[in-house]
This record gives C-alpha cells, sequence and structure tokens, in this order.
C-alpha cells in the first residue's frame, strides 16, 4: 500500500518540468515502472498526484455511482476534470500540463508534500499561505484525533 508523509520543495521549469528529489524518487521506486495520474484538487488550489494503482483503488466506488443521477454524473465530470495520464522521464521528471499548472497557480517554487495515499503539488506561496490561515490546528487536531483516540482506549 502506498503511503507517503515527506515533504519536498522543488522548483518547476519554464516548460513545466519537475525534477523529483532523490529522496522522492526512492519513495516512489515501486511504482516508477507504472503510470501516474495528475489531477486538480477538491477542495484546496493544489494537484493531486496519484500512482495509477492507488487511483484505481480511489475510483473502485465512483465507478459504483449510479449514472442515471444527475448529481451523481456531475459530482464524476468535475472530480476528473483536468485529469491527465503522466510519466516520470528517464531522469526522474514529472512534465506538469500547462492547464494544471494555471489552475494550481504554480509559478517557479513548488512544495511537492505526501499526504498518504497521494501527493500533493503546490505553488509554494500558496502552499505557506494555508498552513498559516484558516482555523488554528490545535482545536482541529483535537476533534480529528481526540475522538479517535477515545474510540481505541
Amino acid at each position: 500500500m502506498f503511503s507517503l508523509f515527506s515533504t519536498y520543495e522543488c522548483k518547476i521549469d519554464d516548460k513545466g518540468r519537475v525534477l523529483l528529489p532523490t529522496r522522492l524518487k526512492t519513495e516512489l521506486a515501486p511504482y516508477i515502472a507504472e503510470e501516474f495520474i495528475l489531477k486538480r484538487s477538491v477542495f484546496d488550489g493544489c494537484l493531486e498526484f496519484w500512482p495509477k494503482s492507488e487511483w484505481e483503488k480511489e475510483t473502485a466506488e465512483i465507478s459504483k455511482l449510479n449514472r442515471f443521477n444527475r448529481q451523481n454524473v456531475e459530482f464524476i465530470r468535475k472530480y476528473v476534470a483536468g485529469l491527465k495520464t503522466v510519466e516520470l522521464d528517464g531522469t526522474g521528471r514529472l512534465l506538469i500540463p500547462k492547464d494544471l499548472i494555471a489552475f494550481a497557480g504554480i509559478e517557479k517554487d513548488i512544495v511537492i508534500s505526501g499526504v498518504g495515499d497521494k501527493v500533493e503539488i503546490w505553488d509554494k506561496v500558496k502552499y505557506e499561505a494555508y498552513l498559516k490561515s484558516g482555523e488554528d490546528f490545535e482545536p482541529l487536531a483535537e476533534t480529528v484525533m481526540g475522538s479517535l483516540k477515545n474510540q481505541t482506549t
């Protein structure tokens, strides 16, 4: 099972190529031979990067949705909007298509952050702003993890 929680800072070149850090390539090694899925995030202005095998697990439940329900069709259409199948080149570079670069507002510096079964790709400025904004982490951690800890004791 794919599980990644590391964070890396990288640069993107003018052609949209990102040279993945060596450590990240090592963590992705079991998946390098397969294709990857690159898509828009549902909730945030970042991109999601999935090993294809993990993406197939993610979409297995979505495939069960009734296509004669308009909301289901709209959800599927928006969920996969802009989705691209990509590969790493021989040097471990990822080419991010221009439409996805525009969606994520990616400039030059990026953050690649593992969030379990997928990797998020952020413009560095937007990532730092996200971390500083919104709800304080302490009450969020208490709400999410506090209830989980109470269930296991």
